[in-house]
């Protein structure tokens, strides 16, 4: 089969390389997936650049989140165990965490759903318990984390800020419902959410991006609201001053998702079967910017890694249809 693999850690585009590779071998418990659609998350580049917290051993092929298909034919979601990632024509996944992929998305949008969404939802809403009529900020709106959030708050009745970086960006934060956009490059971030909010500030902030997007969230949080980390795009993780949340009443949360696939899976089940009934009836609908063919990774992972593109993108394996009927498993019967 063809996957890609990285040899050395740096720059994607330096360091993936397209190999004809042996299947896979599931150990116990463990199933073979034919990729339908692998999406591109943040995590990728950071993998190849040796500078996420998870460092899978060399050579390890990229791609956390997939829509896959099991040797029954079933069409499901999982999150690839590396070394044998989603950017590859079959990859490896826990038979006992797979989960179905929703009818009304296709292949690419069941890619894209899992993680940047589930991250969403539990933080918003088991980690800040957002409510209806509450004011939601959204750092980097058009990007894939953003976008995620920036829908669950449309879903869950709040007024939503979104926060870009340039017109092309605010283009795209408009489009997926933010009742704000705010351009960093051409406004000031803090003055333009006080004006949004009569003063008031947000009263929960989604930030991940760090750096100067935290400093910026310090200063706009409400009264009593809750500032959820959920990682740090800009490369720049910051030091939050305590006493500074003291005196303004603020929490900061936060949020490793992946902790809840060992701390509480039932919950990431849950919120799957939430997140599929709000895709059932179109509340939410992952951004595909890309589709590009497994031929491409490495160049999209890397405009990914840049911060140069909006929603998803998405790697579609050639045998893949996108969507469409199921390709035939492999002769060996390593799919299960």
């Amino acid at each position: 089969m063809q996957a890609w693999q990285v040899h050395e850690n740096g720059e994607p585009s330096e360091v993936m390389r397209l190999a004809d590779v042996a299947p896979p071998t599931p150990g116990d418990g463990q199933v073979v997936l034919r990729v339908r659609a692998a999406n591109i998350n943040f995590p990728d580049a950071l993998m190849c650049r040796g500078h996420y917290q998870v460092k899978p051993p060399l050579p390890f092929t990229p791609g956390v989140e997939v829509c896959g298909e099991t040797e029954d034919g079933r069409r499901v979601i999982a999150t690839p165990l590396l070394p044998y990632g989603g950017f590859a024509e079959y990859a490896v996944a826990d038979a006992a965490a797979l989960l179905p992929a929703p009818e009304a998305l296709d292949d690419a949008e069941a890619a894209a759903l899992h993680i940047g969404y589930q991250t969403g939802w539990f933080g918003l809403h088991r980690r800040a318990r957002l409510e209806a009529g509450e004011t939601l900020l959204v750092h980097a709106a058009a990007g894939g984390v953003g976008s995620a959030a920036v829908q669950l708050g449309k879903a869950a009745g709040a007024t939503v800020i979104g926060v870009v970086g340039g017109p092309g960006k605010a283009a795209v934060a408009r489009e997926l419902g933010c009742d704000v956009v705010i351009d960093r490059r051409a406004e000031d971030v803090v003055a333009a959410v006080k004006e949004a909010t009569g003063g008031r500030g947000a009263d929960v902030v989604y930030e991940p991006v760090g750096g100067a997007a935290y400093a910026q969230s310090a200063k706009t949080v409400a009264f009593e609201g809750r500032i959820v980390i959920v990682g740090f795009a800009s490369g720049t993780i910051p030091s939050p001053a305590l006493n500074h949340a003291l005196v303004k009443n603020y929490s900061i949360l936060g949020l490793h998702w992946g902790l809840y696939n060992t701390k509480n899976p039932k919950l990431v089940a849950h919120c799957h079967e939430q997140l599929t009934e709000l895709a059932a009836r179109g509340a939410i609908r992952p951004l595909v910017s890309e589709r590009a063919p497994l031929g491409d990774a490495a160049a999209a992972v890397q405009r990914v890694a840049d911060g140069v593109t909006t929603g998803r993108v998405v790697v579609v394996p050639e045998h893949a249809s996108g969507g469409g009927p199921a390709g035939a498993a492999p002769e060996n019967g390593a799919v299960a």
